[in-house]
């Protein structure tokens, strides 16, 4: 049986991939459309690298894909079991990467549009991205979860399996170093005129 896909707004992502596990190809469409924005703007915030992005959020979907059968509804979110997927494996590439070099380790390509706006905004992410970059992992996985993706401590503490006290620390000793490597960077960054 298809799912209609003018009444797929309604449907839950459990549902969806219920769905999808029982062989509605429809299904995961709709979950694909959902969820992989999420999947590729974590691991973009967490590796800083659009093509690595890209395969942690394709390999993440892959995942989903194959746990779709098993899936057991109520046991988890989806989107928590996927965001936890997403960390895990990008925590892992940037263990591997720290074995390559800084020499070695290729410049992310920008292919953003020239428009001065663009340029500024762009700055802005860059500064971000690397002010992320200097965190521990699990700080800046707080980070992003939190600031960035706009989820719950309790969401996050699932996620990265601590309690929710030991997110809000994380999260807090995140925004000390986020705020002092952007220290004195205001104006560069176009916020004095703000």
């Amino acid at each position: 049986m298809t799912m209609a896909l003018d009444s797929a707004e309604t449907v839950s992502d459990d549902r969806l991939l219920a769905l999808y596990g029982a062989g509605d190809p429809s299904a995961a469409r709709v979950l694909a459309t959902r969820l992989t924005p999420l999947a590729l703007r974590v691991a973009q915030r967490m590796l800083g690298d659009a093509a690595e992005a890209e395969d942690v959020a394709q390999e993440a979907m892959l995942r989903l894909w194959r746990a779709a059968p098993g899936w057991q509804a109520g046991t988890a979110k989806v989107s928590t079991w996927l965001y936890r997927v997403v960390v895990n494996l990008a925590t892992d590439r940037l263990r591997r990467r720290r074995s390559v070099p800084l020499d070695a380790a290729p410049e992310p390509a920008d292919d953003r549009p020239g428009a001065e706006a663009g340029l500024i905004e762009t700055d802005r992410v860059r500064a971000l991205d690397a002010a992320l970059g200097t965190l521990p992992e699990r700080q800046r996985e707080a980070v992003v979860l939190r600031h960035l993706e706009g989820l719950a401590n309790p969401e996050i503490a699932e996620i990265m399996e601590i309690g929710v006290e030991a997110v809000e620390s994380l999260i807090a000793r995140g925004k000390r170093g986020l705020t002092q490597a952007l220290a004195g960077r205001r104006g560069e960054l176009g916020y004095d005129d703000a």
